[in-house]
């Protein structure tokens, strides 16, 4: 049943208590119905914002660029229901000043037919394509898969019928919860495979980047070695999810992403495409 705007005003409410009820889901018992409740069946990959690719990637034509963000172009193509939410939940839940509040989720699949009208509405691909567009325009990031949590609180169904892709900024985004929550929620949401994010000798550990650049705190100072940089330089950690803010911030081009496998946006594809339902 598609959830009143009462419910969702709930919500938004409750949004500054996320990361008290995410260190809940440590918790052995309570942790498990919390995952089985809200994150069933998830799989969620975040793709690397367009931009940091084509700074970096070795690719001598433009024609010949394979960007992140084919991987929502093939989904949205794929899909016969397309619906634009009219906010996004969380940047309007923390009153968001840097990113547009107005630049919602988009879902896909026949389950956005039980969305409740006042919170968004259906559009056609091509209008799906441009609200995509528009959203790495104003540098928000992309995180496409299964989210049951996205189910329950739109109060539709089923869960194998509705494909989110949200469209993150670092300030706001609900998965900065992932640095406490537990590990096997943690591990549903996962950088896009064959990405890689490396810090280069160009690196003056000047910090930048550790400047709440990265949503998650996967990059931290660390000291040099001492035979060659004794001064601190960035470090980036396994907690990393390869969304390329850092890529993009670096005043002097020390940080890079790197793809290590060729298939990486079909391979992103054929993980997802099993789990949600979009004709």
């Amino acid at each position: 049943m598609a959830r009143p705007v009462w419910f969702v005003e709930l919500i938004k409410k409750s949004f500054p208590s996320r990361f008290f009820a995410a260190r809940v889901t440590r918790a052995p018992v309570v942790g498990k119905l919390i995952e089985r409740m809200l994150f069933w069946g998830d799989d969620l990959v975040y793709l690397p914002m367009d931009r940091t690719i084509q700074i970096h990637a070795a690719i001598e034509r433009p024609m010949d660029m394979v960007l992140p963000s084919q991987v929502v172009e093939h989904f949205i193509e794929q899909a016969s229901y397309h619906w634009i939410m009219n906010f996004c939940l969380c940047r309007d839940s923390n009153h968001c000043k840097d990113y547009p509040v107005e630049y919602g989720c988009l879902f896909l699949g026949e389950a956005v037919l039980g969305i409740n009208p006042a919170l968004g509405h259906r559009v056609s691909k091509a209008e799906a394509l441009e609200h995509a567009r528009l959203c790495r325009e104003a540098g928000l990031v992309h995180l496409v898969g299964r989210n049951k949590l996205d189910t329950v609180w739109l109060g539709v169904s089923p869960g194998e019928k509705l494909l989110t892709i949200c469209n993150c900024c670092p300030c706001c985004c609900l998965w900065k919860i992932l640095p406490v929550v537990s590990q096997s929620i943690a591990d549903k949401v996962t950088k896009m495979p064959g990405v890689k994010v490396v810090v280069g000798e160009l690196c003056q550990g000047c910090g930048t980047c550790t400047q709440d650049a990265c949503f998650v705190g996967a990059i931290q100072l660390v000291d040099g070695p001492a035979d060659l940089r004794p001064d601190s330089r960035a470090e980036i950690g396994e907690e990393c999810r390869g969304c390329g803010r850092c890529v993009e911030i670096c005043p002097n081009g020390a940080i890079e992403i790197t793809i290590e496998q060729g298939m990486y946006i079909q391979g992103t594809i054929e993980r997802i495409a099993p789990l949600v339902e979009l004709g």
